[in-house]
């Protein structure tokens, strides 16, 4: 009976404390879920969780840790609000992963993003195409912004009174330098009608090409390695204060 008081108590203790800290701390816990938010919540609930559980008598150390690592957090967003240096380094800054239709490859792998991760929150964005795109932008909280190309917009053939061929899912042939027979095989092409469909864009390798993907009216998709892009955007807090 003692054991479940002491619980009870504990668990009280552990709630009614989380429950004030982030009244405190204010929304932005679920609001702006950055990375460091994310993890910091997890430690925070993971601390909490433990002063409700544990039963070796360190009830004290585990509420002084909570309110120290509440303090801390309340600190630490303090500090960000007001210096933006501070808030570069803890929470990071939005990467620009798409330009005018390429998509950036080593800005991508600064932010450890796959293809397959960048083709899902296109796609989350209605966007099957990344040549669609005009800038893409990778936010803090890991979501994706893109604006599209004039031609690209929101304006239907319907308002402008014209047919127009529906647009099919493309079908990923290359990825990182390395063909997907099997999705070439889905659309009925050979590694040579491949090559053939690459002749315009001046391939002479396969491993020249990050991704490439053909629509099933054999429209490609190509977006080599070396995008020779004139100018880069660079959107970094660095480069604008220049």
């Amino acid at each position: 009976m003692k054991l479940f008081l002491e619980i009870i108590i504990q668990t009280f203790l552990a709630f009614f404390t989380i429950l004030f800290i982030t009244r405190i701390l204010g929304r932005q816990q679920v609001a702006q879920l950055t990375f460091f938010e994310y993890i910091n919540g997890i430690t925070f609930g993971s601390i909490a969780a433990t002063l409700a559980t544990d039963m070796n008598q360190n009830t004290y150390q585990h509420f002084v840790g909570l309110l120290l690592f509440g303090v801390l957090t309340g600190l630490v967003s303090y500090i960000s609000l007001k210096k933006r240096e501070f808030r570069k380094v803890v929470e990071g800054e939005p990467v620009l992963v798409i330009q005018d239709g390429k998509i950036l490859e080593n800005n991508l792998k600064k932010v450890r993003y796959s293809i397959d991760e960048l083709s899902l929150l296109l796609r989350d964005k209605d966007v099957f195409n990344p040549e669609y795109v005009k800038y893409g932008l990778l936010e803090i909280n890991g979501k994706l912004n893109v604006i599209k190309k004039a031609e690209k917009r929101s304006v239907t053939c319907e308002d402008l009174g014209i047919s127009s061929n529906s647009e099919s899912i493309p079908t990923e042939v290359i990825i990182g330098g390395q063909i997907i027979y099997e999705n070439l095989r889905e659309r009925k092409l050979t590694g040579k009608d491949l090559m053939n469909m690459l002749k315009p864009f001046k391939v002479n390798r396969i491993d020249e090409i990050y991704y490439s993907t053909i629509d099933e009216n054999n429209n490609i998709y190509v977006d080599k390695y070396d995008d020779k892009i004139k100018y880069q955007i660079d959107i970094s807090e660095d480069n604008r204060n220049i």
